[in-house]
């Protein structure tokens, strides 16, 4: 039964053939009944009359319009040439329910008055002499009513399926919307976990380094020199290491990991640390905390860390061999401000104007980037007397 009723339904002409066969076969076995009790021959339109309204049957999902058209047309030739209405006269009310369910809007309207002057206009037409006047306003009534009726159906279909798509196209709407924000967040991840890998790796990699440097100049003439500068080493490359566990246990959003793994979010107490492993590592840093400390938004306290971070570590790429820094943070009522400064040779002019070259010049774009994300500002360039500057300005409230 299921497989007719699917193959019906992608076979919808040939059904409406069918029952267009169906009604012109009812309209001739009741023009022959008409035919032998009257004793009269039918007039000669009556043939053509069913074969059109059948026409309008088998056709009217295909060519609605058109299809109204000519059952109007054969309705004003059955008023003219005195054909009576015939059973093939059901087409019209078929017509008027698919004109209201698919066709155009000026069908559907014409459809509507066309079928309610239908019944009235037949009614003058053929009228029962046995009735009186009164009852044959009521016959008209009750003759109008299916063609109302039918309308009514056929315009409810057409807005429900209206409603029904309207519904589909907002679910793909959505759909499409969620797939556009699943992207922009995916993009925001890989974003933010590049740069928390760039200011790891940068920084760390680089103190050891340049205390594998020291460790190498001083290992014969000064041991125990070397073997703080190895120590410095250890410490700090398991520090890189803790880090990078970190950052990828947030890839592995599958695995259950040990919480012991993983350590807490840099935050502005731990730029003091940052500071002294920097001197330890031979690099000279003046730090100065001005206004009341407080605590601070996670994104800004992170943000403001891997800033210092990252203009230590280019003071240290970039700045020479006596290249002094001083770091300054300011607790303002409504932000945080932040001045890194160094005498060094500064950093190319590529670097911090272009974003790079060669791979080179991320850290300044992720500080923009971070920046950026709590609604503040950032300066970055070379001091007029020499060396770089970095200035950035983050906001307690984020940006709307």
């Amino acid at each position: 039964m299921q497989r007719l009723y699917d193959f019906l339904r992608r076979h919808p002409a040939w059904v409406d053939g069918f029952w267009a066969v169906v009604l012109f076969g009812i309209s001739v076995l009741g023009g022959a009944s008409t035919e032998a009790d009257q004793g009269t021959d039918l007039p000669a339109l009556t043939v053509p009359v069913m074969l059109l309204l059948s026409l309008v049957v088998a056709l009217r999902r295909r060519m609605p319009e058109r299809m109204l058209i000519l059952a109007a047309a054969v309705g004003v030739v059955q008023l003219v040439a005195d054909v009576a209405t015939l059973p093939a006269n059901f087409a019209m009310l078929v017509i008027v329910y698919t004109v209201a369910a698919i066709g155009a809007r000026w069908a559907s309207r014409f459809a509507l008055t066309a079928g309610l002057c239908a019944a009235p206009l037949a009614q003058l037409r053929w009228p029962n002499e046995q009735t009186s006047t009164a009852g044959n306003i009521a016959i008209m009534i009750f003759q109008a009513v299916p063609f109302a009726l039918a309308w009514v159906l056929g315009d409810s279909i057409r807005t429900r399926r209206a409603y029904f798509a309207q519904l589909e196209e907002r679910a793909a709407r959505l759909e499409k919307e969620r797939e556009a924000q699943a992207k922009v967040a995916v993009a925001a991840e890989r974003a933010r976990i590049a740069r928390e890998l760039h200011d790891v790796v940068a920084h760390n990699v680089s103190v050891m380094v340049v205390q594998a440097d020291g460790a190498a100049y001083v290992l014969d003439t000064a041991p125990d020199q070397a073997k703080k500068a190895l120590e410095t080493i250890s410490s700090t490359g398991r520090q890189a290491l803790a880090e990078m566990r970190r950052l990828l246990g947030v890839l592995r959003t599958g695995e259950h990991q040990e919480a012991g793994e993983y350590v807490p979010q840099p935050d502005v107490q731990q730029i003091e640390d940052l500071v002294e492993q920097c001197r330890e590592s031979g690099l000279p840093v003046d730090f100065k905390v001005e206004g009341t400390p407080r605590p601070l938004p996670s994104g800004v306290e992170l943000t403001a860390y891997r800033i210092v971070q990252e203009a230590l570590t280019n003071t240290r790429k970039h700045g020479g061999p006596n290249a002094g820094a001083s770091v300054r943070l300011v607790y303002f009522d409504d932000g945080l401000g932040l001045l890194v400064e160094d005498d060094g040779k500064g950093a190319p002019h590529e670097l911090y104007e272009e974003g790079g070259f060669d791979g080179q010049g991320h850290g300044l774009i992720g500080m923009r980037e971070r920046v950026g994300m709590v609604g503040g500002t950032l300066d970055a360039g070379p001091r007029p007397g020499g060396g770089f500057r970095i200035s950035a300005l983050l906001p307690l409230k984020p940006a709307h």
